[in-house]
């Protein structure tokens, strides 16, 4: 049985990628043929504006007549577009979020127009070659020797063709409908701004909440401490004098079990000495809901991200066992490739708090949109899904170091 396992797994996993293979082949074949259909529509569009425009080209001098032009490019190549970006998502795997404008749809269709033609002649050429790789067909003097060769140069051709095909489509995808570097630089920049602002704000909001610890725990218990002596002093031999400094000394030592916990909120010490592993081992220990702890990380991702993992963590687990009403938390620390719109994937950290309370948790609150500004000033990302009744689910991603 063992040995039969042994052999069966490798079977099945050669399988799974010829399957895989195949799969890909499909979905190649199928976005090269809608695009040769798509760049038919697409070839009739560009004609039948330029036709449109031909004796409209006097009164384009006019500036509202430059722009009625433009709003009607605009309504008939957007749509074209939009079932573009569907074609490629779908068949292709390239997603390209942004919406383009007219100037870059029109000039999107007119030089994908070209590839698309193309791309239905190279699909024809497949079966031509297979229909004289396999046809009983002869040449004019009778012998057939040269036709099969030749069928299946033409069909090597179609497959080559059709890899190179879909690089293309991509490449086109991204280089006109993508976003430009203009673009990306005003995102940047307001990515930048909001979680400057953020951080800022989340600053100002810890230390409010460290005055608060401080002023309603160690400040009050340090009050009462210093009565319990004062009181203690006038009488240090009797039954109440003893009584009042054991007060003394029970609020000395709850005084500074608060003072260690604010040191712990601030920048927990085993954080800094220990690592994230250790530092989210003691949060799971002293929460007071069962926390499950998976962590999967070979190395430590570095001093910026472990402090904001672990406060993603730290701030997820107190809101679940102050709000949600959970009995169970699952935390889980690992790294998972991200990627999108056709780019490379990219190694993050994935920080993932899991709990089986009542739900809805609101984004926008100040825990919560403190650690999403926390994230995106790390380059990271912080989502929320807390449906009403539950469950709750926040994970956070920094990039890897």
């Amino acid at each position: 049985m063992e040995t039969m396992g042994a052999v069966g797994y490798p079977a099945a996993r050669e399988r799974d990628r010829a399957l895989a293979v195949l799969r890909d082949w499909a979905l190649a074949v199928g976005g090269a043929g809608a695009g040769a259909v798509t760049a038919l529509v697409g070839t009739a569009f560009l004609l039948a504006a330029g036709v449109a425009a031909v004796p409209a080209a006097p009164a384009l001098a006019w500036r509202p007549a430059r722009a009625a032009l433009g709003r009607a490019l605009g309504a008939c190549s957007r749509p074209l577009v939009a079932i573009e970006r569907r074609r490629l998502a779908r068949l292709f795997g390239t997603e390209i979020a942004v919406r383009p404008g007219t100037a870059r749809s029109v000039g999107y269709l007119a030089a994908r127009a070209p590839v698309g033609l193309f791309g239905g002649l190279v699909l024809l050429v497949f079966p031509a070659g297979a229909y004289l790789a396999v046809s009983p067909l002869e040449v004019l003097d009778g012998n057939s020797e040269g036709i099969v060769p030749a069928g299946l140069v033409l069909m090597y051709l179609s497959v080559q063709g059709t890899v190179g095909l879909v690089g293309t489509e991509r490449w086109l995808a991204r280089r006109l409908l993508g976003p430009s570097r203009q673009d990306l630089m005003e995102r940047r920049i307001g990515e930048l701004t909001a979680s400057r602002a953020a951080v800022v704000a989340a600053v100002d909001g810890e230390r409010r909440r460290i005055e608060r610890d401080l002023h309603d725990g160690v400040q009050q218990r340090l009050v009462v401490l210093g009565m319990a002596l004062g009181r203690a002093r006038r009488d240090p031999g009797s039954a109440k004098g003893r009584e009042l400094i054991a007060q003394a000394h029970e609020e000395a030592r709850g005084a500074l079990g608060d003072l260690r916990e604010v040191a712990w909120r601030v920048y927990p010490t085993a954080l800094a000495e220990a690592g994230l592993h250790a530092a989210l081992s003691g949060l799971a220990e002293r929460a007071a809901v069962p926390v499950a702890l998976d962590y999967t990380l070979d190395r430590g991702p570095g001093s910026a991200v472990e402090t904001g993992a672990y406060f993603v963590v730290a701030e997820a687990v107190t809101n679940a066992v102050k709000h949600s009403g959970a009995d169970s938390i699952t935390v889980a620390v690992g790294t998972a490739d991200r990627g999108g719109g056709g780019a490379p994937a990219r190694r993050v950290v994935r920080v993932r708090v899991a709990d089986n309370g009542r739900g809805g948790a609101d984004p926008a609150g100040t825990g919560l949109a403190g650690l999403a500004g926390r994230a995106a000033a790390l380059d990271g990302c912080l989502r929320v899904d807390s449906p009403p009744g539950g469950p709750t689910e926040i994970t956070a991603e920094f990039p890897c170091a």
